[in-house]
């Protein structure tokens, strides 16, 4: 479930889809997203051998995850900024979110947060860290899906993938998701940058989190989809120091 939802790489169906498989699948989602952002660090470090300009190399590897996610973080990114923007009202603002369609708001949020992960990662790659940067950024960005599926966050509607993840995560599992992220950040930069990386990433998807809790009653697959994109910018600003 993780493989197939999170990324273009075909795999067998699950046989059943319940709240046991929903939550491992939400936890392993990093390990599910290892090829995306092997990937993407193989771009960043071919752009470096063949002297391209940080950007250039830093918006291939970034499109690469999105073709090889099939653009599925920065649809519900910009389906939640419209929804959000659209209206007071938790009726109307879902039945945004559902129409698939962007507006102004969710183009322009898309924009500014794909400049913002662009600029970051080429500052992180003319520091000399980009490979790695890379990789910590997608697998962080994933990670949060165990924080937001957490035991205790609500779905906003009664259906929809928002209904199956939410709430199937034990907070302990959310907990050694982070640490795991954590640890190997630490591992590979200053200590002091790697944890700011991952704590910023999570303060991001936990301020989007909140707020749609708050806007919306829950989750939905599109908030799930915002918080990852959230979270990735907000590691790729802490390792592009």
């Amino acid at each position: 479930m993780a493989v197939g939802t999170l990324t273009t790489v075909r795999v067998p169906a699950p046989g059943v889809i319940d709240k046991r498989v929903a939550g491992g699948a939400m936890v392993l989602a990093p390990l599910a997203a290892l090829p995306l952002a092997a990937f993407a660090s193989l771009l960043v470090f071919l752009g470096d051998l063949a002297g391209l300009p940080a950007l250039a190399s830093a918006a291939l590897a970034l499109g690469a995850v999105a073709l090889g996610s099939r653009g599925l973080h920065l649809d519900g990114l910009a389906d939640t900024a419209d929804g959000l923007g659209a209206s007071y009202d938790r009726a109307r603002a879902l039945d945004v979110m559902r129409r698939g369609d962007s507006g102004p708001t969710g183009v322009a949020t898309l924009v500014l947060v794909l400049l913002v992960q662009t600029g970051a990662l080429a500052g992180a790659i003319s520091a000399g860290h980009g490979i790695a940067a890379a990789a910590i950024a997608i697998l962080t960005g994933r990670g949060v899906l165990s924080l937001c599926c957490a035991r205790g966050v609500p779905s906003a509607r009664p259906e929809g993938l928002g209904a199956t993840v939410a709430g199937s995560v034990p907070r302990w599992a959310a907990a050694v998701v982070f640490a795991v992220l954590a640890g190997s950040a630490v591992l590979v930069f200053p200590w002091w940058q790697g944890l700011t990386a991952i704590v910023l990433g999570y303060l991001a998807a936990s301020a989007l989190l909140a707020r749609c809790v708050q806007r919306l009653g829950g989750v939905t697959g599109d908030v799930l989809g915002g918080c990852v994109e959230v979270s990735v910018t907000g590691v790729l600003l802490a390792l592009s120091l």
